[in-house]
């Protein structure tokens, strides 16, 4: 895209489906390099990525040549494929249907990167309904809580 210039950087934020807790500490990094390889071969840059064993956090630097929900429909679809092929999970692995995406202003980077490293630490303190929940507040995003992720009981 001759003379097309941005910066683009998202905070991906989704969950396994029913919030199970399927995402194995063993296998943890291994999906994160995974889907650091499918992110890099959709042309975007990985900044950091982590989470818990029901969830993940992303931010990414976008490329405009791909809407968000073409990047996430691609990392979710190929990486529970790779999970359910590679047999990591018992039972059939796969992603909730949609997806948290928040918009940073480059100053808000080295934060944001510190907060995804410290999820194991933040989710002593804060259940993921009420961090997903906080994040839809501070983006004065308007929201349907029939849609929002339910707690686990």
């Amino acid at each position: 895209m001759a003379n097309t210039y941005t910066q683009l950087y998202v905070h991906y934020v989704f969950a396994v489906q029913d919030r199970l807790c399927l995402i194995n500490n063993k296998w943890q990094d291994n999906l994160y390099r995974y889907m650091s390889g499918i992110i890099d071969q959709q042309g975007h840059k990985l900044y950091v990525i982590n989470g818990m064993n029901d969830h993940i956090h992303l931010l990414i630097s976008m490329t405009p040549k791909q809407a968000p929900s073409d990047l996430m429909y691609h990392l979710k679809r190929s990486s529970s494929l790779w999970i359910n092929q590679s047999r990591l999970s018992v039972g059939k692995f796969s992603w909730q249907e949609g997806f948290g995406a928040f918009s940073l202003g480059k100053s808000q980077l080295q934060e944001k990167i510190k907060y995804i490293e410290e999820q194991q630490q933040h989710h002593m303190k804060e259940s993921f309904r009420e961090e997903y929940l906080q994040f839809l507040k501070e983006n004065d995003i308007e929201f349907d809580d029939r849609y929002i992720f339910k707690p686990i009981e």
